[in-house]
């Protein structure tokens, strides 16, 4: 049985990161595009952030140009692109696929545990958001269309587990 924890991923610096190294933290995990109409959703999920990691949130973006063609840039231009337009200081990671045969191994995994509506495994479309569990585990999965203010009470309820 798997666990968050048993993934790794790379940084928007090419840095890799354990992410063990966040037990006991109750995460969000999200794919984000720049050039989306779900963009704006990076100032909810700062705000989530601002609010909720000193009571242990960790908010992860994982950038993917699979919808639309939505993040054509480079890591740095959207990192770039996150700072200075939303200013993002939670952790944003290297552009990766999150469908299909090269999806990202933590994709795969997350959409296993948490299919979307219908049983479908895919991720519908950019900001497709994933709430883990101080255990590790998936919590719930949120469609693309749900506001990041939306996921407060989960998140609250997480934290207090």
């Amino acid at each position: 049985m798997h666990t968050v924890y048993d993934f790794e991923a790379q940084k928007i610096d090419g840095s890799p990161v354990a992410l063990s190294q966040y037990k006991g933290h109750v995460m969000v995990i999200v794919n984000t595009a720049s050039a989306c109409g779900f963009t704006p959703q990076f100032a909810g999920l700062e705000a989530l952030h601002k609010t909720y990691t000193d009571q242990g949130l960790v908010v992860l973006g994982f950038p993917c140009n699979q919808f639309g063609s939505q993040d054509k840039g480079s890591n740095k231009e959207i990192a770039e692109f996150c700072q200075l337009n939303y200013g993002v200081s939670f952790p944003m990671m290297a552009k990766i696929e999150v469908n299909g045969a090269h999806a990202n191994p933590l994709y795969q995994w997350l959409c296993a545990e948490a299919p979307g509506l219908l049983g479908t495994k895919a991720i519908k479309w950019n900001f497709t958001k994933f709430l883990v569990g101080k255990d590790g585990q998936v919590i719930k999965r949120y469609a693309p269309t749900d506001a990041p203010a939306s996921l407060a009470k989960d998140i609250e309820a997480a934290l207090a587990a």
